[in-house]
């Protein structure tokens, strides 16, 4: 993407890159949809996870633009969406300030979490702030050393949404935890965060499909490089289909009907999936990304209303 003419405005809303909100945002869904069918909903606790959501990841791209230019992972020859350290359009100084201080807004709405959700949410609070910057940076990026898939499935997904469900199952507990209360933490908030968690990994699959070569050239070895292309898009169909095995699971388990509302995404995601499976190309994959972004959003609004209806009926 040239990057003449660019705005000051324009660059940072570049490095926020809002296309990946969803992925924060999706799993805040899901969570609260279950939350309102188990009749523990609390707003001002959901709100307030979502925005804690949002500026995680905010931070976490902040990081990663800036960490992957440092080390040398980011480079002209990158096919992927322009990253503003890199090519110059944003100095490293202030977009290291940009992160410090989204995650620090980030851990100081956390202090209203963990007044309502206690020890637990210190601990998911921090390590999610520590996994943002790791990912990227450090002496151990575990995003170059084929963990980042890891981190998406566990942070984007199982931490997401067990966390949204247990703040506002905990707000009405009216203490201050210092382990899990009785029901804070069901098990099926535990399955209803798969599909996030394997569509949210799906789109660092796809990423990760369309940066392999670059990634190797830069030493990065990312899950893509090490499993190579075939056992990549193996897992990419993998987490597809658990993102929709587990609705029906839901269905078959009482439920209701409406539970099975993201299937009605199922000719979208097979669209996305054909081109996944065939190319690896700038060109094509750069819009299957954000495909894959928009599934998310999809995929986990139609889950968390077919929770969430049925409890206030």
């Amino acid at each position: 993407m040239a990057t003449q003419g660019v705005s000051r405005g324009r660059a940072w809303l570049m490095a926020a890159r809002p296309q990946t909100l969803p992925a924060a945002a999706a799993p805040v869904l899901v969570g609260t949809g279950l939350a309102v069918y188990r009749d523990v909903f609390a707003p001002i606790p959901a709100v307030a996870a979502l925005v804690g959501a949002l500026l995680i990841q905010v931070g976490t791209n902040f990081a990663n633009d800036y960490y992957d230019a440092q080390s040398g992972v980011d480079s002209d020859e990158r096919e992927g969406f322009t990253r503003v350290t890199q090519s110059g359009l944003i100095g490293p100084s202030e977009v290291r300030r940009a992160m410090v201080g989204t995650f620090a807004l980030a851990i100081a709405l956390g202090t209203y979490l963990v007044f309502v959700g206690g020890l637990p949410i210190v601990v998911v609070g921090l390590s999610s702030v520590a996994a943002g910057v790791l990912y990227a940076g450090g002496p151990y990026p575990f995003g170059s050393y084929g963990l980042g898939d890891l981190f998406v499935f566990v942070f984007f997904g199982l931490v997401a949404v067990t966390g949204t469900y247990y703040v506002q199952a905990a707000a009405l507990t009216r203490s201050f935890p210092l382990w899990l209360p009785p029901g804070t933490l069901p098990l099926a908030a535990v399955v209803a965060s798969l599909p996030a968690a394997g569509l949210s990994t799906n789109i660092l699959v796809v990423n990760n499909l369309r940066d392999r070569e670059t990634d190797m050239a830069a030493g990065k070895r990312s899950l893509v490089v090490i499993i190579g292309y075939r056992w990549s898009r193996v897992e990419f169909l993998c987490m597809t289909g658990m993102a929709y095995v587990i609705p029906v699971i839901f269905w078959l388990t009482g439920y209701g009907p409406l539970v099975l509302a993201p299937l009605l995404t199922m000719p979208y995601a097979a669209s996305i999936a054909a081109t996944v499976l065939t190319r690896t190309d700038g060109d094509a994959l750069n819009p299957a990304l954000e495909r894959v972004g928009k599934l998310l959003a999809a995929h986990s609004l139609l889950f968390a209303l077919g929770l969430a209806v049925p409890g206030v009926l």
